[in-house]
């Protein structure tokens, strides 16, 4: 082997075959984590649905609180509360998966870290789902005692006693449980984001203006379309921020630290 078979790293390029496949092999993989996603959800829903019937007790459990059990829920259709059950086990079944989505979520984004930022595989997928379940549980704690309660006021003041179909409870109950469990992995993601020089609190601090406004445009987006529900989740987002930036203060990297994050890998030169 001479020197002439070596070919220099920079004159190595990409023909457009190769970038094709590569964006092939990515779609693929993203197919993959997918597919693997969906199956853990469908077995967390056959786990839910063995015990549909207590979930659904306990996610109707704030409403009859507030109400004094005053509330009557209705079904006004045959298959509703079949339907219903399904519902159920399904919003039970991605909080139980939420660990192997979250997984392949990692696992998706990891070919293209460096090996040290790899390791920290499994305290995201730990932290991601502590706080994918805390945000469900302080919406159930808390959110739906404070917003039921206003709206069965709202009921009271005009003299109407509420009648509210189950199905129209459990699709207003899903958005906000799903909006909170999503909003409550922020801080989560300004650690890894700190953590790998995308992002730094000075550049989170200076932009607070810009993600007040965001804010108040996905709370609107991801819950009902009331004031009462966009603010009850608007208010804890904007503290969920706040607390992102502190976390993006406390794991700063230094500009040595970033800079090594942010260089390219070497490449080794190619033989033929």
């Amino acid at each position: 082997m001479t020197s002439e078979d070596i070919t220099p790293p920079a004159a190595i390029e990409a023909t457009p075959e190769q970038a094709r496949m590569s964006l092939i092999e990515h779609l693929q993989e993203l197919r993959t984590r997918l597919i693997r996603a969906f199956i853990a959800i469908g077995l967390g829903f056959i786990l839910a649905y063995a015990i549909a019937d207590p979930l659904f007790h306990m996610l109707t459990w704030p409403i009859r609180e507030v109400s004094g059990g005053k509330v009557l829920l209705i079904g006004t259709g045959v298959g509703e509360a079949f339907y219903t059950k399904i519902k159920v086990a399904l919003i039970a079944g991605l909080f139980i998966a939420s660990p192997a989505v979250f997984y392949e979520i990692w696992k998706f984004i990891a070919p293209g870290l460096y090996e040290t930022e790899r390791r920290m595989a499994k305290p995201f997928v730990f932290f991601a789902t502590l706080f994918f379940v805390l945000g469900g549980y302080f919406c159930w704690a808390v959110v739906f005692k404070i917003g039921y309660a206003f709206f069965l006021d709202q009921y009271a003041s005009i003299g109407v006693t509420p009648t509210i179909r189950i199905s129209e409870y459990l699709a207003f109950s899903a958005k906000l449980l799903l909006a909170f469990a999503l909003t409550f992995e922020m801080p989560i993601f300004a650690f890894f984001f700190t953590k790998l020089g995308m992002i730094d609190y000075k550049m989170m601090f200076s932009y607070w203006r810009y993600a007040i406004l965001a804010i108040f445009i996905v709370s609107a987006a991801l819950t009902p379309p009331d004031m009462v529900s966009q603010f009850l989740l608007a208010i804890p987002l904007l503290l969920l921020y706040a607390i992102s930036v502190g976390v993006a203060w406390m794991f700063r990297i230094e500009p040595a630290e970033k800079s090594a994050a942010t260089t390219p890998k070497p490449q080794q030169p190619e033989i033929v």
